[in-house]
């Protein structure tokens, strides 16, 4: 073991630590390690090296750890001076449970770090890891139940699924409008998940900790939306009530006030929001004072302000105050490389609700790809449902059990005999080659050897296509 130190490590610390340790890991370990103040390796037994795939072990020493375990988290036990007592470490195709503590000098500095492998094979820990995501998916439901009680909020920047470069934009504008209390002017169809995205702005702003407050102006009547927002005084018509009674902007005094469908309210409405946003006060109805008010909004609407503005349905100085900061959530027809991870989110949340684990299979995504979703991820969610619901209790959704709950009169295809537009040659093909794949998968229901052998091309071309296509 002596001779895998470093000829550098003159302080003789982690050669006393490591030979005091050594005995009582070794049965316990699958395998240790240590390095210097810079993270360098000073040791490694051979159990370990073998586990890297390491044939020398003398040949890392001095080696910089992360050049030869780029996951490991070595350094930050250096850095920090803290233990890490219990961790998961992803090396290759290996999961490997570590502890890693760091070593002081007679003063008390951080000389270095040694680290034991626990474990390289969690099947011993599958009833400890089972009962952790159990109590793990009980604490994310009480803590729902509890935003909901205490108006907070129930989605993260996580619950807006996807990866296509249009959802990444979103998301990226969306961390840029949480770091500045400004208004935001949320822009998308219906179903594209406008309140999620108001809701993660809000988890990731410095208002996060208090209240979220959503209004959907749509669902209003027109004669109690300035009640709604601004409250109402004791006795200001007949039948009020005696007491006061808060409107949204209080409700919503220091944190984030959402009005969705913005594009929906009334012209003598938008002048008082208008007001509240400038001044930053209100004053309920029936009363002669006005309160100060700290409120941060949050606009979205599936309408097109712009053209409302030109007709004088909206008025101009209310929309550029709503849009200093805008972000437009694209259709999901404009993403559809996002349908794939969006039905396993949606599948896995559906099957925690009935007890059931919820697949689909590639053949039923390709057939969800050509439609047209003019309800977007709401729809897709409510497809989803029927066809685990018509379905077999298999918990499966193929081709098959997509196509007889998928509407189709407003199917990307058009009718036959309609006029067809004439487009580049390439990307007519590039078209009936998407089809013609996606056919090949209904077909083999989702067997890729055999859509390839359909199609009369290997194995190896189709999957090519595929990322092409994805």
């Amino acid at each position: 073991m002596t001779q895998l130190f470093s000829k550098n490590d003159k302080s003789g610390l982690t050669r006393d630590l490591i030979e005091a340790l050594f005995p009582m890991f070794e049965q316990a370990s699958a395998g240790g390690i240590a390095v210097d103040r810079q993270a360098r390796i000073t040791w490694i037994n051979a159990s370990y090296a073998s586990l890297l795939g390491i044939e020398d072990p003398t040949a890392v020493i001095g080696e910089p750890v992360r050049r030869v375990i780029p996951m490991t988290r070595m350094p930050e036990v250096v850095e920090t001076g803290r233990p890490l007592l219990l961790d998961i470490m992803e090396y290759e195709s290996q999961q490997l449970v570590v502890t890693r503590l760091p070593y002081f000098d007679d003063s008390g500095k951080v000389m270095g770090a040694v680290a034991f492998v626990l474990y390289d094979d969690l099947q011993p820990l599958t009833p400890l890891v089972s009962k952790y995501r159990r109590l793990h998916q009980d604490l994310v439901a009480a803590r729902k139940a509890l935003a909901r009680k205490n108006r907070g909020t129930r989605y993260s920047l996580g619950d807006f699924v996807g990866a296509s470069p249009a959802a990444l934009e979103v998301k990226r504008r969306a961390r840029l409008a949480a770091g500045r209390d400004m208004p935001v002017l949320l822009l998308g169809e219906t179903g594209t998940g406008k309140e999620v995205l108001a809701q993660a702005i809000h988890a990731l702003s410095r208002r996060a900790d208090r209240p979220f407050v959503g209004v959907n102006v749509a669902a209003i009547p027109e004669n109690l939306l300035e009640a709604e927002f601004f409250g109402v005084a004791p006795g200001a018509y007949t039948g009020a009530d005696r007491r006061t009674r808060d409107g949204k902007f209080q409700l919503a005094n220091g944190g984030t006030l959402f009005l969705d469908e913005v594009g929906d309210m009334p012209l003598a409405l938008q002048a008082k929001l208008l007001r509240a946003l400038q001044e930053g006060e209100i004053e309920p109805l029936g009363s002669n004072k006005v309160a100060q008010v700290d409120v941060r909004v949050i606009a979205a609407t599936s309408r097109n302000l712009e053209t409302m503005m030109e007709e004088g349905r909206f008025r101009s100085d209310l929309y550029y105050r709503l849009n200093v900061l805008e972000i437009t959530i694209p259709p999901l027809r404009e993403r559809l490389p996002d349908l794939g991870v969006l039905c396993e989110a949606i599948l896995e949340d559906i099957g925690a609700g009935l007890e059931l684990r919820a697949e689909i299979t590639d053949a039923a995504v390709s057939a969800l790809s050509s439609y047209d979703w003019p309800g977007n991820v709401r729809e897709l969610r409510n497809v989803l449902e029927r066809g685990l619901t018509m379905g077999e209790e298999t918990g499966l959704l193929d081709a098959d059990a997509i196509f007889k709950v998928l509407p189709r009169k407003s199917g990307r295809l058009q009718p036959v005999g309609a006029a067809q537009p004439t487009r580049p040659l390439a990307q007519v093909l590039a078209e009936a080659e998407l089809q013609a794949i996606e056919a090949a998968l209904v077909a083999s229901r989702g067997n890729r050897s055999r859509a390839a052998r359909i199609l009369g091309i290997s194995r190896s071309a189709l999957y090519e296509k595929l990322n092409k296509l994805s």
